[in-house]
Parts: structure tokens; sequence; C-alpha cells
């Protein structure tokens, strides 16, 4: 009886564990696309400039189980500078951090997707600024991983004339409607 008791324990333990880790689509390959609709100050200006659902974009890198997100970011750990970083999924999809998220599919082989992901992960270290070209901000980093890796996203970038951001930008509305994309099915959609 008692192990009976031990076994229910722990799977209850185990199940209370998995409902709270972010699920990704069993598809999902290194070098996919993972938006974020951010909770910071720094997201509702994207949110209100693009007008989409997410303020912020990713890469997935390493494997199932073991997912990391590469993102260039103004920092969101005491301490580490504004630039791009390596982040676990866990870390990424935080509810401190994001209100909701969707994956997209690059269409493109394997050779590509590899060349993508060295491309993006090559980048870490380099300073968030988005008004600066020695800098990047996160569509403008895994647009430019892809594009180096040999494939056209073929987006579009938006003017804009705010005060302290004068110039062309990446959005991350019209990145996500890249012909070179697909959203992915996230396992909680077929819950619904």
């Amino acid at each position: 009886m008692r192990r009976w008791w031990c076994a229910l324990l722990a799977l209850c333990a185990a199940s209370v564990c998995l409902a709270g880790s972010p699920t990704l689509p069993a598809e999902a390959q290194a070098g996919d696309l993972i938006f974020r609709r951010g909770t910071e100050s720094v997201s509702a200006m994207v949110l209100a400039i693009d007008g989409g659902p997410f303020s912020h974009v990713g890469m997935l890198v390493g494997r199932p189980g073991a997912w990391q997100v590469v993102h260039a970011t103004p920092s969101e750990v005491p301490g580490r500078a504004d630039g791009v970083v390596v982040d676990a999924l866990s870390f990424f999809l935080d509810p401190v951090r994001s209100r909701g998220y969707a994956v997209y599919r690059v269409d493109a082989p394997d050779a590509l997707r590899a060349a993508a992901v060295g491309e993006a992960l090559g980048q870490r270290g380099t300073r968030f600024r988005m008004a600066d070209p020695a800098g990047t901000y996160c569509t403008r980093l895994v647009w430019e991983a892809w594009r180096r890796a040999g494939v056209d996203l073929e987006v579009r970038f938006t003017r804009l004339a705010l005060p302290l951001m004068q110039g062309d930008y990446l959005l991350p509305t019209p990145l996500s409607r890249s012909p070179r994309l697909r959203r992915l099915a996230l396992p909680q959609d077929a819950e619904g």
C-alpha cells in the first residue's frame, strides 16, 4: 500500500512540474523562430508601433527536452549586459517575461538550417541596439542569421520617424508574415 501511495505522489509531482513547463510542437527544429508577447515596457512600445500580437522573437537552438533560445534583448538578468544571449526556453517563456508565444517553421533544408543557427549563435555578445548599426535587435538578429545562411525571408522593413528611432526597422508582424514561415500548432492548441 505504501509503495502505491509513493508512486501516486511521484506521478502527481511530475505532472505539476510538466504542467508548468512550456511545450513546443513535436516537429519544432533548431532554427525555427519563437515569438513572444513580452511584459516589459519596451514590449509595450513595440506592440503599440507594430499593432501585432508579438513584441519579441528568438531562434530555437538545441533539441527537444533541452531547447534554448538565442535572442537580442535588453538585459533580463541583473548584471548582464544588453545584447545577444542564449537562454533556456523556460526562462524565455516564463510568465514574468511572456504573455503568450508561437513557433514558426522556417522553410529551409537542414544544411541551411544548421548554418542559420551557427550565424545566430556567432552573434552572442553583440550589443542590443535599435538605432545603432554596430548592434542588433531581435528581429534583425534572426533575419540576418537566415539571410547569411542563404535564405531570403522576403520581409519588409517599416520606416519609423520617432525621436530616438529614425530609419527602417523590421517589426515582428512583418517577419511573422514572411512567405518562408509557417506557424506550427502548439500542443495546447489541440486541447482548446
